[in-house]
């Protein structure tokens, strides 16, 4: 029974569709699971366990009247900082950590609606603003793979969830490399949608809702590109409490399989330092594709100035993040903010030539497999070593950055291990409202690639430990607001 959990989302809803297993006995396994391997990870830290019985009794009750839905009896958790009716909504930040919402956000409706069974909820940095899933309130998730490493942030606690097969679906979000970069890290799979393609009405700061921002996005991550896409089409379309008036038709993927697939390679960045061992890897994945028929070119004409696109990137993020506070060090003018957002139309323009010319952009998720747990409380003053050199932490905002500003879907795929066995993930980025053809890109990775391992039991740490601020280590962190968040690598709303 318990290897039935380490199974896809998929395989387990057909399983429980054909009633070789009950959503119960299912979810009662996976809550063991839970219990059993969490103790050494801490990545699902907010437990409904007993509400989640209830879900599956309901579900139970469905399948037994013949009812069948996208996920019915699949049991699975969300990202913290997704609003569940009656859970802690927090973020990570001490001065919310008894907010409660009422109602649940919407892609959690759409979960629901659709038969999931939610476990629980999954550990973030404070403000969703790491690459480190650390909080005062929940403590330091580690990677499944190698317990004195990261498994990124801010969606670090569903990727270490899925790497280590406690559940097999979970919802992150993004304004940055959120969903990306820990998939990267922890050996899974992760999608970020194109802007707008999954409302994120009940992702809001704690207790604070406002209007969409203009980059964030929520999205699926999985074990298996399948699921993402199994996802992706419970979750999409409008928010009938906002628009009403269209009716979701996604465009097809370009291409099914490598052959004539049009790829433009990067494998380096003017602004992030790249690993070697990553740029090697993402590099023998374009062969790879080549060898299969796919056309790859190694730079064009038609990219974007990479450098002035980050920095428009920035001034937004920077904008979106200290909306209406006092804590701004430069307030952002109203004419500033729309010479922002021509800059980034200009953008979205070259991209959509370029995507006349390539299906996809084949890149890093990050410039670094995942590395060892910073101590460091300031953020400005951290590095990370990369090939014998000391780079900004904040630096490699620059790869999530290319998709992020412009709106556009991006895949995480699982592409290599580093010789010491750490996980090197790639990015497909596709057209704006394509998905479809990321995704397809990435099942063809996955076919590729079918022998590298997808998670791993965590191993000892090697003497590497971090404290959540308030805790003995150090003093008790200041308290947040949504303005006070702007000095971190992704500006501390995701």
């Amino acid at each position: 029974m318990s290897s039935l959990l380490d199974s896809t989302a998929g395989t387990l809803v057909e399983a429980l569709a054909a009633r070789r297993i009950g959503a119960l006995e299912l979810c009662d396994e996976a809550i063991a699971r839970i219990i059993r391997r969490d103790a050494s990870i801490n990545a699902v830290v907010v437990r409904d366990f007993e509400r989640a019985r209830d879900q599956a009794r309901e579900a139970d009750r469905r399948l037994a009247g013949g009812e069948r839905a996208p996920l019915l009896g699949l049991p699975m958790t969300v990202k913290e900082s997704f609003n569940v009716a009656g859970l802690a909504t927090h973020w990570g930040i001490p001065p919310f950590k008894d907010f409660r919402p009422a109602r649940d956000a919407v892609m959690v409706e759409r979960l629901k609606a659709a038969g999931a069974v939610i476990l629980g909820k999954t550990n973030v940095p404070t403000a969703l603003a790491d690459w480190q899933t650390v909080n005062p309130i929940h403590g330091l998730t580690v990677n499944p793979i190698d317990s004195a490493r990261t498994p990124g942030g801010s969606s670090g606690g569903a990727a270490a969830a899925l790497a280590a097969r406690m559940v097999p679906l979970d919802l992150g979000s993004v304004l940055g490399g959120s969903i990306r970069v820990p998939a990267a890290f922890c050996g899974v799979f992760g999608h970020k949608p194109s802007l707008h393609l999954l409302p994120a009405r009940g992702h809001d700061f704690p207790a604070h809702p406002g209007a969409p921002d203009m980059l964030a996005v929520v999205g699926p991550m999985a074990r298996c590109v399948a699921d993402l896409q199994r996802a992706l089409q419970v979750l999409a379309g409008p928010d009938v409490e906002e628009a009403v008036a269209y009716r979701l038709a996604l465009p097809p993927a370009r291409r099914l399989e490598p052959r004539a697939l049009r790829v433009l390679l990067l494998t380096g960045h003017p602004l992030a330092v790249t690993a070697v061992e990553v740029r090697s890897a993402v590099k023998a994945l374009a062969d790879d594709l080549a060898n299969a028929g796919a056309v790859v070119t190694d730079g064009s004409a038609l990219l974007p100035d990479l450098a002035g696109a980050h920095a428009t990137y920035l001034s937004m993020l920077n904008t979106i993040t200290t909306r209406g506070g006092p804590d701004a060090v430069s307030p952002t003018t109203g004419h500033q903010w729309l010479a922002c957002v021509d800059r980034r139309a200009l953008l979205i323009a070259q991209w959509r030539q370029l995507f006349e010319a390539f299906d996809v952009v084949l890149c890093p998720a990050f410039g670094t497999a995942p590395f060892e747990h910073v101590t460091e409380r300031v953020m400005a003053k951290r590095v990370l070593r990369i090939d014998g050199l000391d780079t900004p932490y904040g630096a490699q905002l620059a790869w999530a950055g290319i998709a992020s500003v412009a709106g556009l879907p991006a895949t995480s795929v699982p592409i290599a291990r580093t010789a010491a066995g750490l996980p090197i993930g790639a990015q497909i980025i596709g057209p704006h409202n394509e998905d479809a053809t990321p995704l397809a890109v990435a099942a063809m990775i996955e076919r590729l690639r079918a022998d590298l391992p997808i998670g791993a039991a965590a191993r000892p740490a090697r003497g590497t430990a971090i404290e959540a601020p308030g805790s003995a280590a150090g003093p008790a962190a200041p308290a947040a607001t949504p303005a006070a968040l702007a000095a971190t690598p992704e500006g501390g709303r995701r």
